[in-house]
């Protein structure tokens, strides 16, 4: 039997775990659906049983408060939850999902969509290396499992989430061999003024930086890495200095490590948004493209919500006061009374706004940062494509990432396109000379993640099939 609610949030992160909990104060049916199988998205996540006993952190703490939250609501929270289609059908919203092993669909009167980030690795010579991960996945580690990428590791990338795994490797009693940031002192010195509005994380931020100095860890200031050396696991990682357009001008450095986390900013998940009718707007300053919503999170659909890393990079604190307000324009579209003034929730989301993008620019990714790629390296890991491969395909007349898409599967793969499609739209706008806001992602096609044929299949079985005896000779 399906199961209708008032509203129906994809994502328990900060975003959208906060929308839940909004609706429900109001006496809405609310239900929650997330991939993981607790509330806290990437920035609260749970830690496994096998290390509650370990210290608290602030994201800790604030992921148990919010779990703690939503346990004592009335919110109906789904977790080991995969959403794989969304479908208008008349005034609500029907959401297929797969739940333990089995496919389920749920019905909502209304939807909100707290579908959260991903990251975006430049693709760089050896980058597909066992031993080499992603900045935010290294977080995913430290906080559910407090494991390390390896006993000697390099980190890499923009903002503060460098400073930030850097530090973690430490506390956990890892080794970090070197910090390399394409970002210089003077685009630091240049957030200042934003990042004073919250003082709690500029000292934090100031205290990582002053650990790693202490500790005589070398910070190699604009600076990239531009190749990984290894076989089976990582021996060696290069870098070289970068221009103020962060194009390799220096001499190479080679630096012994076994591991490297390496990212180059969080892209927000625009797919579900797309499928649900919505329209994406280039953004560099909120993290590339992103649906068009108000702060508030309401859309252009009608009972369509938007809050969180999916709308825009805007960081923690502004995801979980927007997903606040999501919850009240929800309840809004709904004709229920709010459980609170949306006034003092909007002032304070825009000081958090100015704080989160001003991390945000940091990330923003400067021309010679794509010529960090080489010919031979691979942009498309599920279908080992190399960067030749995409420049082939483009050259023969492939002016789009549907296009590129069909002819070569870049983008077909498990991931879905998650670790390709950026770098493969940004050769499109270099061999076609034209702004990167001119080559959208492809057009979105369920299902959103991959789903077992067996779980769509049902009870249905083939020996059931009636089948006519073969017609005589």
């Amino acid at each position: 039997m399906t199961q209708v609610f008032d509203i129906a949030v994809i994502g328990a992160g900060p975003a959208g775990a906060n929308a839940a909990l909004m609706g429900a104060r109001a006496g809405c049916r609310v239900v929650v659906l997330d991939e993981q199988p607790k509330p806290g998205g990437q920035v609260w996540r749970a830690k496994s049983d096998a290390i509650l006993s370990a210290p608290q952190t602030p994201e800790t703490r604030a992921g148990d408060k919010l779990r703690h939250a939503v346990s004592q609501s009335d919110v109906t929270h789904l977790g080991n939850t995969r959403v794989w289609q969304i479908e208008r059908i008349g005034q609500e919203w029907s959401v297929h999902l797969l739940r333990d092993g089995a496919a389920h669909k749920i019905v909502a009167k209304t939807l909100i969509l707290a579908t959260g980030a991903r990251e975006f690795v430049m693709p760089v010579p050896g980058w597909t290396t066992p031993g080499v991960i992603g900045l935010a996945g290294a977080t995913a580690l430290f906080k559910q499992d407090l494991t390390l990428p390896g006993e000697r590791t390099v980190v890499s990338g923009m903002g503060p989430l460098v400073f930030f795994v850097a530090s973690e490797i430490r506390r956990l009693g890892g080794e970090v061999a070197a910090v390399v940031t394409p970002n210089g002192r003077a685009d630091w010195l240049r957030a200042l003024p934003a990042m004073l509005s919250r003082p709690d994380l500029l000292v934090r931020g100031t205290r990582w930086v002053a650990d790693l100095m202490l500790a005589r860890v070398p910070i190699f200031w604009r600076h990239a890495v531009t190749q990984v050396d290894g076989g089976r696991r990582v021996n060696a990682v290069h870098l070289r200095k970068l221009s103020t357009k962060w194009f390799a001008t220096g001499a190479p450095r080679q630096i012994a490590a076994d591991s490297l986390c390496l990212g180059n900013g969080l892209i927000p998940s625009v797919e579900a948004a797309q499928l649900a009718g919505l329209t994406l707007d280039h953004r560099p300053d909120l993290g590339g493209w992103v649906p068009i919503a108000e702060a508030d999170g309401t859309t252009s659909v009608a009972g369509l919500f938007l809050c969180g890393d999916g709308a825009g990079i805007r960081g923690a604190a502004a995801a979980e006061l927007q997903g606040k307000l999501a919850g009240l324009s929800a309840l809004t579209h709904l004709g229920r009374p709010l459980p609170q003034a949306p006034a003092p929730l909007q002032a304070a989301h825009r000081r958090a706004v100015r704080f989160g993008m001003a991390m945000t620019a940091l990330s923003i990714p400067r021309p010679g940062l794509a010529q960090l790629t080489t010919l031979d390296t691979v942009i498309c890991r599920c279908e080992s494509l190399r960067q030749s491969d995409i420049l082939a395909e483009i050259a023969s007349g492939a002016g789009s990432t549907n296009a590129v898409k069909s002819g070569l599967r870049a983008g077909m793969g498990p991931c879905g396109g998650k670790y390709c499609q950026t770098a493969v739209a940004r050769l499109i706008a270099e061999q076609a000379g034209c702004p990167e806001s001119q080559v959208p992602p492809p057009t979105p096609r369920p299902p959103l993640r991959p789903v077992p044929a067996s779980a769509l299949a049902g009870d249905f079985d083939y020996d059931d099939l009636p089948i006519p005896k073969p017609a005589p000779l």
